[in-house]
């Protein structure tokens, strides 16, 4: 196995690879691959051209992943996710084809827009890691993670997506528009695609699953379990919020916060790891009370956070 200093090191390599393509979304690009490093998949909540195809793309060149993408609309069949046969006349036998999901990385574009049995058929392989295609059940290649897409509630053709699906994803975050800098420099440099095309990868598949393996041996102590636990109930508790998050979200807080300590080069977890994963593991599990006029979900997290005691400061917390 390689050793984590030159691991640590390929990440960031990857990352500054990212982040040359994905101007001026620094701390969103980090999040996507601790979300990675845990593991996990991410849902981006997004309008469309913010540049979401561009970033997965990015991000399986950098990390040596295979990428593909699903554009999701009503007539996407469960099959052209998981895969299904066809006669061969030759051999006078049915011969399986794979379907989309047989990748590293799936980009599942404005996921919203497709049949319920379609979302299941994604939901057993985003959960199960393989998909049963015509009473065969045939696993997917490691890593499997899925970036989602999801247009605003609302928008032509969109329907609300399962509780049960939006528990599956890791992570949710809104990337947004750029700023006003950023665009700039987007539009006055030349060679973007080409930027893209040429971009190397930085780690291999099987370097991102050595990672992973690692990220799980990051130590947290039994004050930062309590507390990571505390955070996660208190959504339940409070009284801005109708439906809180759920025990999966305890244990993404637990991977994202083990992931961001190892990126930072720790083999430990600080409460400042969690508390900044912590927005980002609940804002899509949890429903605000119609009877809190004008919370927004950002506020009514902040004011959890505050709310909870920090464990004493220590080397190993």
């Amino acid at each position: 196995m390689i050793e984590q200093k030159d691991l640590k090191s390929g990440c960031l390599a990857a990352l500054d690879a990212v982040n040359r393509i994905i101007i001026g979304k620094e701390d969103k690009t980090r999040e996507i691959l601790l979300a990675f490093l845990a593991d996990g998949h991410i849902m981006l909540e997004d309008i469309p051209g913010v540049g979401k195809t561009t970033l997965a793309v990015a991000f399986s060149k950098a990390l040596g992943l295979e990428c593909r993408r699903v554009q999701f609309t009503p007539d996407v069949m469960p099959s052209d996710l998981t895969g299904f046969s066809v006669f061969n006349p030759k051999d006078r036998d049915f011969v399986y084809h794979p379907g989309s999901v047989f990748c590293n990385l799936l980009l599942a574009d404005e996921i919203n827009r497709t049949s319920p049995k379609t979302q299941s058929a994604l939901l057993e392989v985003m959960e199960e890691r393989r998909v049963t295609a015509e009473g065969v059940t045939r696993d997917v290649p490691e890593p499997f993670l899925v970036i989602a897409t999801q247009n605003p509630f609302g928008s032509a053709g969109t329907q609300y997506l399962p509780d049960s699906q939006i528990d599956r994803f890791m992570i949710s975050m809104t990337i947004g528009y750029p700023d006003y800098k950023s665009e700039l420099k987007m539009a006055m440099e030349d060679g973007s695609a080409d930027k893209l095309k040429n971009l190397s990868p930085s780690l291999s598949r099987d370097e991102l699953l050595d990672i992973q393996k690692d990220v799980q041996k990051v130590y947290i102590s039994d004050k930062m379990y309590e507390y990571i636990l505390n955070l996660v109930t208190a959504t339940r508790d409070s009284r801005a919020i109708k439906h809180g998050a759920g025990p999966r979200a305890t244990l993404a807080l637990v991977k994202m916060s083990r992931a961001a300590a190892w990126l930072d080069g720790r083999d430990f977890v600080t409460p400042a790891d969690t508390l900044a994963q912590f927005p980002y593991v609940v804002r899509h599990r949890i429903r605000l009370s119609s009877t809190e006029n004008g919370a927004q979900k950002d506020d009514v997290i902040a004011e959890i956070a505050s709310s909870i005691k920090k464990p004493p400061m220590g080397e190993r917390v």
